[in-house]
């Protein structure tokens, strides 16, 4: 028997009592002088999992709180929403197989590797300059453009890396070019309102980028055939092999599938992060860009150029959205517009995973397309489904906004 208005029940009771509990607990935790900090979200995670009866004993107790009632009441929350989906569509393969689950949360992982390097850019940006880049999702666009140009048309006898390092200078060489000419103002005291200035000219950037990659390359679909083709393995060589490999596909434990063209792109994912972290930490120009996010004037005192740090900063920023791109143009057809919703995930990743923070952009890109996976492979529908996937975003902005504005790793001003 199906029961489909169960799950939606379920949904309204968590959003009414979350609510009730984000709104009433802090009012309640002041009135008794004690610590208010986070009893809104905790609130909220108790209203959700356990309704009157548990926000009634966390107000009459108002114990001391800690993320471990995050964790706890977000895993009941969880558990309620599993329960009433599976009543509500007890045929659906998020119900029925473990392995569709598994091989959806395997590829959400693997693409929200990409989005938090292409939010780690947009971090970068942040951090240094204080702006965020409306242009972001162009220098995502302009790398899979330069990639699918430089091994498809121009050499297409070239190793496709060729290609990915080809986008990773042209959009570093675009950054810094943009930032010289258009952002260094803001530094130099030439602008009066420097972040509307910010906000219109990154806009500007974003335009202009877009119609005009439209009107040179068109408006049909590209796509780079795979990077690479795997030789067939299987580990152990006997059945119920832990890892078999195929030129298209790789399989865990003959559950988890992941087509090869997503190992590529993580495999790019996680050396650049490496490259990435191993530069911030242990060289002195990274050490250099950490100290003018800390204190521009005590980086200025020290000897560091803080205008230099600046052209650096959103030159990286770019080339790390260049090469996620890159990396997924192989996965995804390319047109001019696909950075519009590059830079939606970015938004919403650096809001999640709290605004400067560079461990909270990645963690933010993986939770967000575990999110996606999720929600596309539970809709029976595909075409509804890909419909729905920018939605997921916006919800997971709007509840970190009204319970964790300063998101996951973001620090209180």
């Amino acid at each position: 028997m199906n029961y489909p208005s169960i799950f939606w029940y379920a949904v309204l009771w968590i959003i009414v009592w979350g609510a009730v509990g984000a709104l009433v607990t802090p009012r309640v935790y002041a009135r008794k002088d004690k610590f208010t900090h986070q009893t809104a979200m905790i609130g909220a995670f108790i209203g959700g999992a356990f309704g009157p009866v548990g926000l009634i004993i966390l107000w009459v107790l108002t114990p001391q709180l800690s993320a471990k009632w995050i964790l706890a009441s977000g895993l009941v929350v969880l558990l309620w929403l599993g329960l009433a989906f599976s009543r509500a569509d007890p045929d659906n393969l998020c119900v029925t197989s473990g392995s569709f689950v598994a091989t959806q949360l395997a590829n959400g992982l693997v693409i929200g590797s990409i989005y938090g390097l292409m939010a780690l850019g947009l971090t970068l940006i942040f951090s240094i300059l204080g702006i965020v880049s409306f242009a972001h999702g162009e220098f995502y666009m302009l790398g899979g453009m330069v990639t699918y140009y430089f091994t498809q048309v121009f050499f297409p006898e070239i190793n496709p890396l060729w290609g990915v390092l080809a986008a990773a200078l042209f959009t570093f060489v675009l950054g810094s070019i943009f930032e010289l000419l258009f952002l260094r103002p803001m530094i130099t005291g030439q602008i009066e309102r420097p972040g509307e200035y910010a906000i219109l000219v990154t806009f500007g950037l974003a335009f202009f980028l877009q119609y005009t990659t439209l009107s040179l390359v068109g408006a049909s679909p590209k796509k780079v055939p795979r990077f690479f083709d795997y030789p067939k393995v299987e580990v152990p060589p006997d059945s119920g092999a832990i890892l078999k490999m195929t030129p298209g596909n790789v399989t865990f434990f003959d559950i988890i599938s992941i087509p090869s063209p997503r190992i590529t792109a993580l495999i790019i994912a996680l050396i650049l992060l490496a490259a990435l972290l191993y530069f911030l930490y242990r060289t002195w120009t990274g050490k250099a860009l950490r100290a003018v996010s800390q204190d521009r004037q005590a980086a200025a005192v020290t000897g560091i150029n803080p205008k230099r740090m600046n052209t650096l900063a959103f030159s990286l920023g770019g080339m790390l959205a260049g090469i996620s791109g890159a990396a997924l143009v192989q996965v995804f057809s390319w047109v001019p517009w696909v950075g519009i919703p590059a830079s939606s995930r970015s938004f919403v990743i650096i809001v999640l995973g709290g605004m400067g923070s560079l461990p909270g952009a990645f963690i933010g890109g993986l939770i967000l397309g575990v999110v996606e996976a999720l929600g596309a492979g539970c809709v029976p529908d595909p075409n509804r489904a890909a419909a729905y996937l920018p939605a997921y975003g916006m919800i997971i902005l709007v509840l970190v906004l009204l319970l964790k504005p300063t998101g996951l790793f973001g620090r209180e001003l």
